[in-house]
């Protein structure tokens, strides 16, 4: 339950019950991303699907009412992210299958190790014919959440990119229409001496310093709590806390990710601040991994009242080799 904040003042929580705490006392949550970040994390590696009875006892203790749970879900379902299905008379809610492919894709950044490799060659998207204002903002708002720079206002690049995928994703957010003047293009560096570098082209189509501001201050928030873990290994946090600080670990560097156009690290600064947030991301999921599923085992249900297991897939994630483990 939240601590009153008078009480709170008076107080020094260890790092993990504070980042808790801090998550509780905030004045507005949004609890749709919140419940998105659930489903993703914890929901998908047990078939998809969960009563919504339980779903809201595994959030009550963040503070988030049932009322505000059961708006924020029947709001999902509205948007298409979440379907309903029912058994008996009970409701299961389940990923749609929009949902779940746009959260697997974006599984595959969150629970990646290491950074893209690079081909060295940029993707670019070109507009080829007069685009209204109102198609202009759509098509910058789309292509920024898949990572594109802008570079004036008819180039859009990206060092990386499936340029199939985006295109199949700005069909899928209903620019079908405009498609037809937009041209992809794959480009190779001419590397003339006097010329603009690889750098450049960085520095003039994202904005990496508030970027870095962002990751600087996710490292400032979990850090302190992975220093308590490493600590305390002789006093294990406890399951819900674990399962609690994983669905706000994961939702703080899921919504980061969105921001982040993900580039090879050879485009980054040497002390970039990502690279320490993922590594860190890394050991305190695989840290908080057991006694969460733990948690899971005992509280996830269906609506038929069986707990499904986890698929082994979930203890694959941040598994892979980490080039940069020996910065850690």
């Amino acid at each position: 339950m939240p601590i009153p904040q008078a009480t709170l003042g008076k107080i020094v929580l260890p790092p993990a019950q504070k980042r808790l705490e801090d998550f509780r006392q905030q004045d507005r949550v949004q609890a749709g991303s919140l419940i998105i970040s659930v489903f993703g994390d914890a929901v998908l590696p047990r078939g998809s699907r969960i009563w919504l009875g339980s779903l809201i006892e595994l959030l009550e203790p963040l503070g988030l009412n049932e009322r505000l749970v059961r708006t924020s879900v029947f709001r999902l379902v509205k948007e298409e992210w979440l379907r309903t299905e029912p058994s008996g008379r009970r409701t299961d809610y389940l990923l749609t299958p929009s949902g779940q492919r746009r959260f697997e894709e974006a599984s595959r950044h969150i629970y990646a190790s290491s950074a893209p490799l690079w081909d060295r060659r940029w993707r670019l998207i070109v507009t080829v014919g007069e685009l209204a204002p109102k198609e202009r903002e759509g098509l910058r708002r789309a292509l920024f959440w898949q990572g594109f720079g802008v570079l004036g206002g008819d180039c859009f690049v990206h060092p990386s990119a499936d340029l199939t995928a985006a295109f199949d994703a700005l069909h899928a957010e209903g620019l079908s229409g405009i498609l037809g003047r937009l041209k992809p293009l794959l480009a190779a560096d001419a590397q003339f001496g006097t010329a603009a570098n690889d750098v450049d082209m960085v520095n003039g189509a994202w904005n990496l310093e508030r970027l870095a501001g962002v990751y600087a201050d996710f490292v400032d928030r979990y850090q302190p709590v992975l220093d308590q873990l490493r600590t305390d290994a002789n006093n294990e946090i406890d399951d819900q806390s674990a399962f609690l600080l994983r669905i706000l670990l994961i939702h703080d560097y899921r919504r980061l990710l969105l921001r982040d156009p993900e580039l090879p690290d050879v485009l980054l600064p040497s002390d970039w601040p990502g690279q320490k947030a993922r590594l860190l991301c890394k050991e305190l999921y695989r840290r908080l991994l057991a006694p969460s599923e733990r948690h899971l085992d005992a509280h996830f249900q269906l609506a038929s009242g069986q707990t499904p297991p986890a698929s082994r897939l979930i203890h694959e994630r941040f598994r892979e080799d980490d080039p940069l483990a020996e910065l850690a």
